[in-house]
């Protein structure tokens, strides 16, 4: 029996079973792992990207990124030097021209205003080109240009690339777009060690960013690319590629209408300059730079640690022209004279110079050495030699200012006749015996103090320093400009020989006060300071002031014209324009001084003597081959013709004086000034720090003289040695300005009053005056002609 079939069972009804995946099918992925795949993706992707976002933090700027030079510009706004190792000086978005911006928004990002902080597509895109050879590009925005400036490195690695990719899109949420393109702009490297549009734009083209036009912006926005290859002038092989970079910014601005066809069109390739401004401190700019320095941190105007990070923009009151004209002065009139090789001496030359406009007490210009990177001392702000003569105005000008008088009761004006006998004795001191030698050792006898101005008179001044007082004369010359803390500016008799070692910036603010009437201005070498564009350094604001009386001012540039006119400064003359000085040699020669002005600029030079290698101050006999070297010679014709060149346009104007009372009334002595003084003094202690001894040449410290005031002889002005004095009652026969004390006579004199106890002077005309008793004899006969 057969056996029947088994029925099937009966498939559920619904979707048919689908067949297994056989062969090659087996390893494609299906849609729902594709799908699946792509989800998780997307969620690692998702939180990756968030926890990165979560880590990384925006960083503090690196220290390259906002490190800055110090600008330093003259008065016009021309740049002096930069300093610091990094050349950049930050400037707002408003301190850019549009073009400047516009220009390297065309060469770098030109959706930058419309797209993310970041660029995928770019970035692959420039991924790819480097991978397949058509060389590095970046795929990156000026938002992520900007991060890796200022926030980060230079180097290329995936880390820093991650970074820049999260710090740059938290940027763009933090900061504006304008920001954003401020900081890229000050960061961004162009070259010629120039960071930021700013620096680059002074490098290249001596200009600001603001004054940057299409056809300058472009060139400097080419550079970016590569700052290196496309600087034309150190690479002028490479000027092609840099065109060809210059025309595509261009282009972009052109399409993104930010420049006119029509003005594209007309527009040439701007060369840059062959040699831009230097950023070095070579020259007189280091001089300045550091003069300048000195004075914000001594002056508390900018704390030391702020201006070593940098970021100034600082405005001196230098004047180009005239800085120039002193640097050529002193190499026409100085260093073009010297022959080391030949003479050593001239090996010890160094030179300093300062001027100042009398009325606003600016400093318009310095000179403080050959070569700031060779000699680093400012010759200009040194205060470590003597002033010698140049100190002898400030004396007078005391005289007038207290009204003071001779130890006879006279007032001393320009036409006051003192003793000029080489060596003779200062009388009133209660110090020690005091006698300075005049310039060579020479005797002038009775002489005015005009004449004695005029000739350097270390006797007549010594004196007059103690009529006057020693600590007026101080305190007179403090007033005037002279810092306080002047080494060795102390009230002795000496004072007045110039032992005082003010600077030569001391002595021009001084002299410009005597220039000004007597009214101080307000001494500055500073115009102004910015930084990030805002003043950040408030000016003071000091009206003038009178230091000293206008008659006392005024009457000594009387005195100090007859200097120029016929004393020992002629060749000042040569300015061209009405002037008045002093010269002045410091102790052993050291220094030679020559201090003027006219009444628009006054002017301080010196030529100083120092080793170059031990430092130590050297005189200068035999410089240039002269026997001697003095304040009436290179120093005063340095000053004539850089005064020449400084005023040069300017309307000559003369001296506008009012003289105090009776200044040209002959004041001749009426009694010897020794008068109750014969015993003091003589051995009494020096005070410390009084100088007591030295050789005698213009300007320096008499030396003490054996013997005293008995037995000392003199020469009469007029009469040689015929007319000399002659103590405890010696006797002069002819003699026409002889003088006798203690009852000597004397026959012939021109006629005067009469001697003393008892003694008998003839005048010219017969009178006889019989002196009282109790009193000295004096000088018979002075002429009645002004000396």
């Amino acid at each position: 029996m057969s056996e029947e079939p088994q029925p099937q069972p009966q498939q559920p009804a619904g979707k048919p079973k689908r067949p297994r995946r056989t062969g090659w099918r087996r390893i494609i992925p299906t849609w729902r792992m594709v799908l699946g795949t792509f989800v998780i993706g997307v969620l690692l992707l998702a939180g990756l990207f968030f926890l990165g976002y979560s880590l990384v933090k925006i960083p503090p700027a690196n220290a390259l990124a906002t490190k800055q030079a110090n600008v330093y510009m003259y008065a016009d706004g021309s740049v002096i030097a930069r300093d610091g190792e990094v050349n950049r000086e930050n400037v707002t978005l408003a301190q850019m021209s549009k073009p400047a911006q516009h220009a390297i928004l065309a060469a770098e990002d030109r959706d930058f205003y419309t797209e993310s902080a970041v660029d995928p597509k770019a970035m692959l895109r420039a991924a790819w080109n480097t991978a397949t050879g058509k060389g590095k590009q970046s795929g990156s925005t000026i938002t992520q240009q900007y991060v890796k400036n200022y926030y980060l490195r230079q180097e290329q690695t995936v880390t820093r690339k991650v970074k820049e990719f999260f710090i740059a899109i938290k940027l763009d949420r933090e900061k504006s777009k304008d920001e954003i393109l401020e900081g890229y702009l000050n960061t961004s490297f162009f070259g010629r060690n120039s960071y930021g549009i700013q620096a680059a734009a002074q490098a290249y083209y001596g200009m600001d960013a603001k004054d940057l036009d299409a056809a300058h912006a472009a060139y400097l926005a080419a550079l970016v690319n590569a700052p290196s290859e496309y600087d034309v002038v150190a690479h002028p092989e490479n000027k092609a590629g840099a065109v060809a970079r210059w025309n595509y910014v261009l282009d972009g601005m052109v399409t993104k209408g930010w420049l006119k066809a029509s003005e594209r069109a007309g527009l040439k390739f701007p060369m840059p300059k062959e040699s831009s401004t230097s950023t070095g401190l070579s020259g007189q700019r280091g001089y300045i730079v550091r003069t300048v320095q000195d004075y914000l941190i001594r002056n508390k105007m900018v704390d030391k640690e702020d201006l070593e990070f940098g970021g100034y923009r600082i405005t001196t009151t230098l004047q180009k022209k005239r800085q120039d004209a002193f640097v050529d002065a002193v190499d026409d009139k100085l260093m073009s004279r010297l022959d080391p090789k030949k003479r050593k001496v001239d090996s010890y030359v160094r030179a300093g110079g300062a001027s100042v406009d009398p009325k606003t007490g600016k400093v318009v210009a310095m000179y403080n050495g050959v070569d700031y990177v060779k000699q680093y001392t400012p010759n200009a702000t040194r205060r470590d030699f003597q002033v010698g003569s140049t100190f002898k105005p400030f004396v007078f000008t005391a005289a007038v200012q207290n009204e003071s008088t001779t130890r006879d009761g006279r007032p001393i004006t320009p036409n006051t006749v003192y003793d000029g006998t080489n060596r003779r004795p200062v009388q009133g001191w209660q110090g020690k015996y005091y006698a300075p030698a005049n310039e060579d050792d020479v005797s002038y006898g009775d002489i005015s103090v005009r004449s004695a101005t005029n000739k350097s008179v270390n006797a007549v001044y010594a004196q007059m320093a103690v009529d006057v007082g020693p600590q007026k004369v101080k305190d007179t010359a403090v007033k005037l400009g002279l810092p306080t803390a002047t080494p060795d500016l102390e009230p002795y008799p000496s004072i007045a020989l110039g032992t005082a070692t003010a600077s030569v910036l001391d002595m021009a603010e001084a002299y410009a006060t005597l220039a000004n009437h007597g009214k101080r201005g307000t001494y500055t070498m500073i115009e102004k300071v910015t930084k990030d564009g805002a003043e950040v350094v408030e000016m003071p604001h000091r009206k003038p002031s009178q230091a000293v009386t206008r008659e006392a001012a005024d009457t000594t540039t009387s005195v100090l014209q007859s200097v120029v006119d016929s004393g020992t400064a002629t060749a000042a003359q040569a300015a061209g324009r009405p002037a008045a000085g002093k010269t002045g040699t410091a102790e052993e020669d050291t220094a030679a001084w020559f201090a003027g002005y006219t009444p628009d600029l006054a002017t301080v030079v010196a030529v100083m003597g120092q080793d170059p290698v031990t430092a130590k101050h050297k005189s200068l006999y035999g410089v240039m081959g002269l026997d001697r070297i003095n304040g009436g010679g290179a120093p005063t014709e340095i000053w004539a013709q850089y005064t020449k060149a400084a005023l040069k346009g300017k309307p000559v104007t003369d001296f506008d004086l009012e003289l105090q009372k009776n200044a040209e009334v002959p004041q001749y002595p009426t009694s010897d000034p020794t008068q109750g003084d014969e015993d003091e003094g003589d051995e009494e202690e020096t005070p410390s720090g009084e100088p007591s001894s030295g050789t005698g040449t213009e300007g320096q410290t008499g030396g003490e003289t054996p013997g005293g005031p008995d037995g000392g002889t003199s020469a009469g002005q007029d009469g040689g040695g015929d007319g000399g004095g002659t103590d405890d009652g010696g006797t002069t026969d002819g003699g026409q300005n002889g003088a006798t004390n203690d009852g000597g006579t004397t026959d012939g004199g021109a006629g005067g009053p009469g001697g003393q106890d008892g003694g008998t002077t003839t005048g010219q005309d017969g009178g006889t005056d019989t002196g009282g008793a109790g009193t000295t004899g004096t000088t018979a006969g002075f002429p009645t002609r002004r000396p």
